[in-house]
This record gives structure tokens, C-alpha cells and sequence, in this order.
């Protein structure tokens, strides 16, 4: 597992050296505005709720000794929970917007390594039954983080031990990022159900990948712009190995 995770990272690398050699920038022209949109709106809401979340947690003190400590706290806190949640929804949103943009991509990167492509079916059709597999998957996976996230939050408040779970939240939040670039490429190999259980056997591979999504999230403005033509690209390399591998 952890050379899988190495390999997630690693291939980063090798999704920016791709992404200009094989001119992969202009299928994400459109993803891109979308994930700039949905980063923009996701910052926004913190800064807005942020004041409303921590208004509703200071008011649990009852006391008047403290209220502009606990006041100021709270808000902070309560910018914390939107903005974690947020980047949950903009993350799954934006793999749902994404998908239809990613076939292409991941058969021209299979091309150029492996010389050969396994495609998806064709038509209307298929690509309708492709979608719907990119909304279900994205919502399965939503509700499972949120479930996870939750209560390592509240356990992140515990002395001295409460950090351990802020470290769980992130790679919960890692692992599922990862897994939705992952399936830009398993969707033309697995059903639904397989894909499933084959990102559960190199969940490695999902964190790898996820780690350095999140980090290129935080980087304000560009990293909401680069995250996805990156992430999907690395996502790519790192599977495409790892199935023709076992073939």
C-alpha cells in the first residue's frame, strides 16, 4: 500500500510533463471554468455561513465571562465546518461536471504509454449510462466521507489527541478525491460494483493521488484552476499501470 501511495504522488510528475506534451490542456477548458466557478462560490459561503455556524455554537455558552473568547472562537470553528464541507461538495460536483470530459483523455494517455485502447461503448446511449454511473458513484461516495468526516471532527476536539483525527479527516477526504480520478479510467474497464472494490484493493493508490489534490487545493486561486487537469491526469498514469500490470 505504501508504494502505491508513493506512486500516486509520483505521478504527478508525469501528468504535467503529459499534459503539455500530448496538448491535454484543451480538453479541460471547460472543466476548468467549472471547477473556478464552484471553488469561487465554495469560498464565498465559508466567509458568509462561517459568522452564522460559529453564532450558533457560542450560543451554547451560557455565560457572560469569556463571550468574546468563545465569540471569536466559534467563528473560526464554524469557518472550519463550512469550508470542510464545502470542499466535499465541490470536490464530488466537480467529478460528476467532469466525466464526460475524461474518456478522451484517459484513451489518449493509454495510447501514448501502452499503445493500445480500451474503449467505451458509443451512442447516446452509453454516454447517458456513463453519467448516471458518475452521479451515483459521486453521491455513494459523498454520503460514505460525510458519514467518516463527522465524527473525527467532533473527536479532533479531544486534548492532546484530537489532532490524530484531523489527520483522518484529510486522508478520508484524500482517499475520495483520489478514487473519483481514478474511475475516470475504471469506468471503461468495470462495471459500477467492480470499480468499487478494485479502488478498495489499491486504496493506495486513491490516497497517493488524493494527498496532492488537496494540497493543490489549498493554493489560493490557481489551485482551484490546475487541481483537476493534474489530479485526473496522475489518477490516469497511476491506474492504467496498474491494470495493464496485472494483465
Amino acid at each position: 500500500m505504501i508504494k502505491e501511495v508513493f506512486n500516486g504522488i509520483q505521478d504527478y510528475f508525469t501528468a504535467y510533463r503529459l499534459l503539455n506534451e500530448l496538448n491535454l490542456w484543451k480538453y479541460f477548458k471547460i472543466p476548468i471554468v467549472i471547477s473556478f466557478l464552484l471553488g469561487i462560490t465554495v469560498i464565498f459561503s465559508s466567509w458568509s455561513f462561517s459568522d452564522d455556524v460559529g453564532n450558533y455554537i457560542s450560543s451554547i455558552w451560557g455565560f457572560s465571562w469569556g463571550k468574546q473568547t468563545v465569540i471569536a472562537i466559534s467563528n473560526f470553528i464554524g469557518g472550519l465546518i463550512v469550508f470542510a464541507f464545502g470542499v466535499v461538495i465541490f470536490k464530488h460536483a466537480l467529478m460528476i461536471i467532469a466525466a464526460p470530459f475524461m474518456s478522451p483523455i484517459s484513451e489518449k494517455i493509454e495510447h501514448h504509454i501502452y499503445g493500445i485502447v480500451k474503449r467505451p461503448k458509443s451512442g447516446l446511449k452509453a454516454k447517458a449510462s456513463a453519467f448516471s454511473r458518475s452521479i451515483q458513484l459521486s453521491l455513494r461516495n459523498f454520503v460514505v466521507e460525510i458519514l467518516w468526516i463527522i465524527p473525527f471532527f467532533i473527536f479532533s476536539f479531544i486534548p492532546v489527541i484530537g489532532f490524530i483525527f484531523l489527520i483522518l479527516i484529510f486522508l478520508v477526504q484524500a482517499y475520495y478525491a483520489g478514487f473519483g480520478n481514478m474511475d475516470y479510467t475504471l469506468e471503461r474497464y468495470f462495471p459500477y460494483k467492480r470499480s468499487l472494490q478494485y479502488v478498495r484493493n489499491h486504496r493506495g493508490i486513491a490516497i497517493g493521488n488524493g494527498i496532492v489534490f488537496m494540497v493543490i487545493l489549498l493554493i489560493p486561486i490557481v489551485g482551484i484552476l490546475i487541481v483537476l487537469p493534474l489530479s485526473a491526469v496522475a489518477g490516469t498514469i497511476t491506474t492504467l499501470r496498474e491494470l495493464h500490470t496485472k494483465k
